[in-house]
């Protein structure tokens, strides 16, 4: 079972303070363990030498009938046993213990029989030493660890910071604001190292700009077969006129609206999608709109007002808005269609077989329809086209009894 980590765990500088902090406390662990084993030995050993040298000095009074020095003796008091039975077996030997409440090294030799010819030698000052060199080690590590952590803090920040600068300008690129760059400093000038980051930061600005390029010409596109076809179609239209009544002129006239209604809907779409659509504001009650938009579209659409209100927006935008997505529930949903205004809020739903999974994931695409769907796909591009112009939030979902829900939020 994986446990759960914060939000905040994920982030580039607490992965890179955490190694740092890692890497330098197991650094210093060694070098302070290498530091107090060769400190202790050094001092241990001088020690030692000490206490031989007077277990030496000692045992030579000893065999001379000479009295021995202060802290010398035979079997004192406080000799530690496993040293006492060291040099009872005739070997000498040296160990540290605690004495009448203080270190003392202990060194230990044989007498005559069973006895034990010792000394002492205070301890105390070694063992102050090595406790402050593992203090002043401790101390050291801490504050070298602290400065690390800060330097190396200030380093990744400052990599960091740049990558989420790449990120929202990412963000705001698949937002479909193709102006937004990085523009990085480090990829305007050669003589400077390019890192990582600033490849990153290149190849999105790069890709944007190439994204731009081709959606550009793709709504020039758009734009200039709409214009151009809107002439022919005019005579077309004015030629239809003119056919004597019958079956085949029904035909061509219904071709010929058609395709008139498809060339103005491109062109709808090429405005929106030059971003200069300017709104022209009036005070409107929502629940008359909602009414109004069913009545002109001339289809059995059932009108729920849950809470009336009135809103600041454009009529004519949201009448447009409102009617293509009635008109979308009926062509490619099943009755019975329910308008449904609460608030700020208005929801149009069928009873259908619901929108594609396209649709609900990435919204509608212009010219894209699935599952035997007739039509162009340009009727909800519109209609989301106009509620960004709105400032308004058009949503796309499918309920779980079954059939499509539209919902848009007015600001």
């Amino acid at each position: 079972m994986r446990v759960a980590l914060p939000q905040w765990a994920g982030t580039l500088a607490v992965k890179a303070a955490a190694f740092i902090v890692v890497m330098c406390c197991a650094l210093a662990a060694l070098l302070g363990v290498l530091v107090h084993v060769s400190v202790t030995d050094q001092t241990v050993a001088q020690a030692r030498d000490q206490a031989l040298d007077r277990l030496a000095e000692a045992t030579a009074a000893y065999q001379a009938g000479d009295s021995m020095a202060r802290g010398a003796g035979v079997d004192p008091a406080g000799l530690p046993e496993p040293l006492r039975a060291l040099a009872v077996t005739g070997d000498r030997g040296t160990m540290v213990a605690t004495y009448r409440g203080r270190p003392t090294m202990w060194a230990a030799g044989p007498a005559d029989g069973d006895r034990a010819l010792a000394v002492e030698v205070d301890y105390s000052q070694q063992t102050r030493t090595i406790a402050g060199l593992d203090s002043s080690i401790l101390w050291s590590s801490a504050l070298a660890i602290t400065a690390t952590l800060l330097v190396g803090a200030f380093a990744v920040t400052r990599v960091s910071r740049r990558l989420h600068g790449t990120a929202r300008v990412a963000r705001r690129i698949s937002a479909g604001d193709l102006d937004a760059r990085v523009n990085d400093p480090r990829t305007k000038d050669v003589t400077r190292p390019q890192d990582e980051v600033a490849a990153v930061a290149a190849a999105l600005d790069s890709m944007a700009s190439s994204l731009q390029s081709k959606l550009q010409s793709e709504q020039r596109f758009t734009a200039d077969v709409a214009h151009e076809l809107r002439t022919p179609l005019t005579g077309l239209h004015a030629a239809a006129e003119l056919l004597p009544p019958g079956r085949p002129t029904e035909l061509v006239r219904d071709r010929v609206a058609a395709l008139r209604t498809l060339t103005e809907d491109l062109l709808e779409i090429s405005r929106l999608d030059t971003g200069r659509e300017r709104l022209d504001l009036d005070t409107e009650e929502l629940g008359a709109l909602a009414r109004r938009v069913v009545r002109g579209a001339a289809t059995d659409t059932e009108v729920r007002v849950v809470q009336d209100t009135r809103v600041e927006t454009d009529r004519r935008r949201l009448e447009r808005v409102l009617g293509n997505l009635v008109a979308n529930a009926h062509k490619h949903g099943r009755a019975p269609v329910v308008l449904t205004v609460d608030g700020p809020v208005v929801t149009v739903r069928d009873h259908g077989d619901g929108y594609p999974d396209y649709l609900v994931e990435h919204g509608p695409q212009r010219f894209r329809t699935e599952g035997g769907a007739t039509g162009h796909g340009l009727g909800l591009t519109i209609a989301l086209g106009q509620a960004e112009v709105l400032g308004a939030r058009l949503a796309f979902a499918n309920t779980l009894d079954g059939g499509a829900v539209a919902t848009l939020t007015l600001p």
